[in-house]
């Protein structure tokens, strides 16, 4: 709740230069996302009423339709294609992203999979093919949108899923060794995606380029100094800091509330790690708690990721913060998944 209240506060301090001058009212994108947060927490609480039991029977289900609705952004007719990627359908005038959707039913699927399987988790024909073949056709999918990031952060929660679950090492570390020359492909087959390794090398090498928006984030980080510069005095976002208020919205939050600020929002998120991990090790039901660890896990993995790249330590990605950056579709389906989380918990007091 406190990470979404700041995302509604500095989504409008970040954006409202931009969306004042392209759309007229700087509310532009404060209106969307409050509409979404009032369709997360719809989701969260028609989600929490279901039985546990419930949940993993329509698993396979959920699954089934939010790939089947990834899928179709492969469509260009009913695909909305934005910033070279195919990842949003259009209803009507509203924009739906089911990959956000398809990050959590995998995650769930491979729960459902691992709690029915549990004395069997090593088998390969009941645990190790059936994993194998959903994330793998999950990643097929998000790197035809493209959705590159999505899908190496996605692949890689699911490794530390294995782990977690005491998987056979020599199968972890075959899939890790199969997927190594596969990551290497795919990033030397891609100009862009080369690109995006030299300049986080050396982001002063093209400074008006490539390095452009990576140096206008460590300058609005550096620019907030201790305290920062006061909340909407920000400088960056005047047409400086591209993607100010999705994928580099912690460079504004910085920039504005300072180091002391940037420190409270990754307590946070260490707060939200420690509290989702203490709650799996206490569920007794196997689905239940590894529901909770993968929730845990993924929102961890994707937080450290966007706070990487817009403080430079890792190349460019476009992933949001959790909670936090302006997506609705992300909101409304991290609402859904934690009305499964309450409900797995409530099943479990």
């Amino acid at each position: 709740a406190v990470l979404t209240i700041l995302g509604v506060l500095f989504v409008y301090s970040a954006s409202s230069v931009y969306a004042l001058e392209s759309f007229g009212a700087a509310n532009f994108f404060l209106k969307k996302q409050l509409i979404s947060i009032v369709l997360g927490l719809i989701l969260l609480l028609g989600a929490a009423q279901l039985p546990l039991d419930t949940l993993k029977r329509w698993t396979p289900l959920a699954f089934l339709g939010a790939f089947s609705l990834t899928s179709l952004t492969l469509v260009p007719q009913l695909a909305t294609r934005i910033h070279g990627s195919s990842r949003w359908l259009a209803l009507g005038s509203l924009g739906v992203q089911p990959s956000e959707f398809l990050k959590w039913a995998l995650l769930l699927y491979v729960t459902s999979l691992l709690a029915r399987h549990w004395y069997q988790k090593g088998s390969l024909i009941r645990t190790i093919m059936p994993i194998s073949v959903i994330t793998g056709l999950s990643a097929l999918v998000l790197l035809r949108q493209p959705d590159f990031g999505l899908t190496v952060t996605l692949c890689t929660t699911i490794i530390i899923f294995l782990f977690i679950a005491q998987f056979n090492l020599k199968y972890l570390v075959g899939g890790i060794c199969l997927a190594l020359p596969a990551l290497a492909y795919l990033i030397f087959t891609k100009a862009y995606r080369l690109q995006r390794i030299l300049t986080f090398l050396n982001p002063w090498r093209d400074p008006r380029g490539a390095g452009f928006q990576v140096i206008q984030s460590l300058i609005a980080i550096g620019s907030g100094g201790v305290w920062g510069v006061g909340i909407a005095n920000s400088k960056q976002k005047f047409f400086y800091l591209p993607m100010q208020h999705t994928d580099f919205i912690f460079a504004i939050i910085a920039e504005e509330t300072g180091f002391v600020g940037a420190v409270l929002l990754v307590a946070l998120y260490i707060l939200l790690a420690y509290l989702g991990i203490k709650m799996a090790l206490q569920l007794q039901d196997h689905y239940a708690s590894f529901a909770v660890l993968g929730f845990t896990v993924f929102n961890t993995l994707q937080a450290l990721i966007n706070l990487g790249v817009a403080t430079g330590l890792l190349p460019t990605k476009g992933i949001g913060l959790p909670f936090v950056s302006y997506g609705g579709s992300a909101l409304m389906a991290n609402g859904l998944m934690l009305g499964v989380l309450i409900s797995c918990v409530r099943d479990q007091r």
